[in-house]
């Protein structure tokens, strides 16, 4: 009986229901995507790192785990590791950002080729000239760029040699020496790559590696991409948790406001319950049911949200943003959405609930 009051008072005002489902689903998007988007582009970045075929990675002296470094390594460095045993093949990069979340990565072909075991060009080839650019198929689907179309990047045009396959350590790449003579980094590099001739002979090459270079970060790639994690980035859990205090405080409020006024339209409703003997712990109940009710849909509103807001990221920003469904993050959402619905429900609730029946029934 209770719950059919409960169902009955929800669909008698469906577009405050509505819009109190809405916003409760908005706060969960905004939640589930934020989250999402974390993972993916971290997710992205491992994939695509893991790509180049190396064993071991060498960073700049000084440089912390996860971030860009311009290119403050000697290019000497490249050259003393070739010559270290077993050592098949070596190679240097230089990262250069471009603007929010866009990298250019000068490299040297033949070896980057040699190193990653090929590339698949899904249009066009290699670079034929200095001014051409290798771009991978997400970041030819958000430019819409193909071989022969120009691109300006630092201020620079560039040729489109070819498009290849996504999953080769970065989405754009330039040759090594004209980036490094456009960014004043002639002779230094950002990251050494270094492959072994043998996975056996990893161990070996790394602490030999660690006692020829012993200021710099030196990590096998498994252990690196272990830590390539969205708890390693710096001031990314603060800046999700920011955004989930956010979105509590914005569901208490919309909550808060919809019980509030539907205490109010509903005052003669409760003062009629109450003179049939109805108690405030029965009034308070009523209402409770009704806001757990509207955070169960507003979730699962938010659920299918995020699927929609996947689809439109993967298909306009495929290159810069990249967004996974996080099914674990469902029920800590729910729980986010209920406390907060709870929460904004608590005072016009107990205000309900302490009415006296006779004022309740003259008001008007």
């Amino acid at each position: 009986m209770l719950n059919k009051l409960v169902v009955e008072n929800l669909r008698h005002r469906p577009v405050r229901t509505a819009l109190t489902v809405l916003a409760i689903g908005l706060q969960v998007t905004m939640i589930l995507t934020l989250v999402g988007l974390s993972r993916g582009m971290v997710q992205a970045s491992v994939n695509r790192t893991r790509g180049i075929g190396a064993d071991i990675m060498v960073r700049p002296a000084g440089s912390a785990l996860i971030g860009l470094s311009s290119a403050p390594m000697s290019e000497k460095y490249l050259a003393v590791i070739e010559k270290l045993p077993h050592v098949a093949v070596a190679t240097g990069t230089v990262i250069h950002a471009v603007g929010g979340l866009d990298t250019i990565t000068g490299i040297d072909y033949e070896k980057f080729v040699e190193m990653s075991g090929g590339v698949r060009f899904l249009e066009g080839g290699p670079f034929r000239s200095e001014r051409e650019v290798i771009i991978d198929d997400y970041y030819s689907r958000q430019r819409n760029l193909h071989p022969g179309d120009t691109t300006s990047l630092s201020n620079v045009e560039w040729k489109v040699a070819g498009v290849m396959e996504s999953g080769k350590l970065a989405r754009v790449f330039v040759p090594i020496r004209v980036l490094q003579d456009l960014t004043a980094n002639t002779g230094k590099l950002s990251v050494i790559y270094v492959k072994a001739d043998d996975p056996k002979n990893v161990p070996g090459l790394l602490e030999a590696l660690k006692k020829k270079f012993p200021d710099n970060p030196i990590y096998s790639m498994e252990e690196f991409l272990s830590q390539l994690t969205v708890n390693n980035i710096p001031g990314l859990n603060a800046f999700i948790t920011v955004i989930v205090a956010l979105s509590v405080i914005f569901g208490f409020l919309v909550v808060f406001l919809a019980m509030y006024t539907a205490v109010l339209e509903r005052t003669r409703e409760i003062g009629i319950l109450k003179a049939l003997g109805a108690t405030p712990g029965y009034v308070l109940n009523i209402l409770v049911r009704e806001t757990v009710v509207l955070a169960l849909v507003g979730t699962f509103a938010g659920i299918l949200f995020t699927f929609g807001t996947r689809a439109v990221i993967m298909n306009r920003y495929p290159a810069s943003l990249t967004q996974v469904i996080v099914p674990d993050w469902w029920p800590i959402a729910l729980a986010i959405a209920l406390a907060a619905a709870v929460a904004g429900t608590a005072y016009p609730g107990i205000k309900a609930a302490r009415q006296d029946a006779i004022e309740a029934l003259a008001y008007e």
